[in-house]
């Protein structure tokens, strides 16, 4: 399980509709590696959690930049 194939999940979801579309239905952080690991994907929780982490850090740095 790797960073590597997390980033290679979205790369293909935002190329491929139905990918996305499956991902999308998901309504759990459980449900959606499930779904990712049947479809290939070695991802993990915590690199779901890094992301999301990621993503937030990188929201408080704009909104702050918006701030200035």
């Amino acid at each position: 399980m790797s960073w590597s194939e997390l980033e290679r999940l979205v790369a293909e979801a935002e190329a491929d509709s139905t990918l996305r579309a499956a991902l999308h239905r998901c309504r759990t952080r459980a449900e959606l590696i499930l779904t990712a690991r049947r479809l290939g994907y070695r991802i993990s929780r915590l690199d779901l959690q890094r992301a999301q982490a990621e993503h937030l850090l990188e929201e408080q740095v704009m909104a702050a930049a918006v701030g200035e």
